[in-house]
């Protein structure tokens, strides 16, 4: 696995109150599918239903086990890889939340938790560029 988050993606209980407080604060946001995606450097901000990501990542309900509303992303460029590098982090002791599986965008993704129960989404979003050393680009998804 190389060394690389590609997303950070934050749990809201109101997606509409978050992405105005970023926004406040001088971040410009692009909102796709109810999840608003903020360009952050050479990696990503994500804001998604607090509900919807703890299930997209097989942890199940927010409020029962702990889950903390985040979730960091590790996207690669292949659908091998994905299944690839989900096998290094079992072999080195992580748990399998869900496993690979196609996704709802085109993409080929599954999750994991390392060791203290930190949720990490490994996927293959082939809309979400990559450059030579990892960096991720947002689209230009053409809302605002």
């Amino acid at each position: 696995m190389e060394q690389r988050i590609s997303l950070v993606t934050l749990g809201t209980t109101d997606l509409v109150r978050s992405r105005a407080f970023y926004e406040a604060l001088g971040w410009r946001g692009q909102e796709v599918e109810q999840t608003v995606f903020f360009q952050a450097g050479g990696l990503a901000l994500v804001l998604w239903s607090r509900a919807a990501l703890a299930a997209d990542s097989g942890v199940g309900d927010p409020g029962s086990d702990g889950f903390g509303g985040i979730s960091l992303a590790h996207n690669v460029r292949s659908r091998a890889e994905v299944d690839e590098v989900l096998a290094q982090v079992t072999a080195a002791g992580g748990t399998l939340t869900r496993p690979a599986a196609e996704t709802f965008y085109g993409g080929y993704a599954g999750c994991f938790t390392d060791p203290d129960g930190h949720v990490w989404e490994v996927a293959h979003n082939p809309g979400f560029a990559l450059g030579p050393e990892g960096a991720l680009t947002l689209p230009d998804f053409g809302t605002s």
